[in-house]
């Protein structure tokens, strides 16, 4: 059983930046995938970015290219979202979530990810 417990959210202005976490726990990570994903009210959840936690290889949706950047912490079992030059429709709940399929990360189907986080909720003022 994989624990997932998100930080980092908050309140910035257009153009701003922050660092999401994400601290795992409960199993030792390996070919595994783990993503971030974000929903708004109403909406369904879409992915944002993810990687493969062995590899390193990253995978990111065409919004957030160039401005966010996931990467992982192997040895504090960690994965994090920078997000740089945020914008207004950036805002959203972000989750945290892991899939033992290490080829998950790669255009990532929520279905294939069975442990999630609580939420980080993001907000982005004009």
């Amino acid at each position: 059983q994989v624990q997932l417990v998100e930080s980092g959210g908050g309140l910035v202005q257009t153009g701003g930046s922050l660092r999401l976490s994400c601290a795992a726990s409960g199993r030792t990570l390996g070919n595994d995938a783990l993503g971030w994903f974000r929903q708004a009210p109403g909406k369904e959840r879409e992915v944002v970015a993810a990687i493969n936690w062995s590899s390193g290889n990253t995978y990111y949706t065409d919004s957030v290219k160039g401005r966010f950047t996931i990467s992982r912490d192997k040895a504090k079992n960690s994965v994090y979202l920078q997000m740089n030059s945020l914008k207004p429709e950036d805002t959203d709940v972000y989750y945290c979530a892991f899939s033992s399929a290490g080829s998950a990360y790669y255009r990532p189907r929520l279905s294939v990810y069975g442990h999630w986080g609580q939420g980080t909720q993001v907000t982005v003022s004009s």
